[in-house]
């Protein structure tokens, strides 16, 4: 090799270093801002809860169609999953599909997918996957997988509607979160930490605007998992 390869050799070395930079600083500042997305969505959620357990200790639970199940016992429960699209990310969908694999009836449950790993797992272990959304961005699928959601639960479909995702807590850790969406679970006298209830003045009455309001926190869950993932 000459000294003009060489120094070829070498600039192609150095641009390679160039390039490679350019992309790490590319990806931390995607990374940092899906997670002030992330952290930003938290209030929301806790702020709209609050609202629905100060609301719901005026109406009927009878009366909620999104607070009671209208399934047999043995309809099965339906499963929205987030995992990631691609590899190469550690241990981010590994740990859920070992969260699924031990503590999830697979053969009893239906799945809703978000995320190409996820849809390709079950499809090994033998999952009934009734939607994927693997190929679409992820928050542009939201309304059309709650319109579904809602739908087969009110008819009688599935029992229950979970969301299971990798909660963030750091940037080297995830939690694997399996959140129950319906029938929506009030636990009275759990309050939001460091929060107080408001008396809301609540007009036309509780009972006409609680479903939508349930409607909009089941949206917002799932929105909210897909950015904590």
């Amino acid at each position: 090799m000459n000294v003009r390869q060489v120094r070829k050799k070498t600039k192609s070395v150095g641009n390679v270093k160039k390039i490679t930079r350019s992309m790490q600083l590319v990806s931390a500042i995607k990374m940092k801002k899906s997670q002030q997305a992330a952290i930003e969505a938290r209030p929301y959620q806790m702020h709209l809860e609050l609202v629905i357990k100060k609301v719901l200790t005026k109406v009927d639970t009878v009366q909620s169609p999104l607070l009671v199940s209208h399934a047999k016992n043995e309809n099965p429960d339906l499963i929205i999953v987030l995992t990631g699209n691609k590899g190469l990310c550690g241990s981010f969908n590994i740990d859920l599909f070992r969260y699924l694999a031990n503590n999830i009836d697979i053969k009893n449950s239906k799945f809703i997918t978000i995320g190409k790993k996820g849809a390709q797992f079950l499809s090994k272990t033998g999952g009934d996957i009734r939607a994927d959304y693997s190929h679409t961005a992820p928050l542009n699928s939201v309304s059309a997988i709650i319109s579904f959601a809602l739908g087969t639960f009110l008819d009688g479909t599935y029992k229950r509607v979970f969301v299971l995702y990798n909660s963030f807590i750091s940037t080297l850790k995830t939690e694997q979160t399996l959140a129950q969406l319906l029938p929506y679970k009030l636990e009275f006298g759990q309050e939001i930490e460091g929060k107080e209830y408001i008396e809301y003045i609540i007009e036309p009455s509780p009972k006409e605007i609680i479903e939508k309001i349930l409607r909009s926190f089941v949206e917002e869950k799932v929105r909210n998992a897909i950015l904590q993932s």
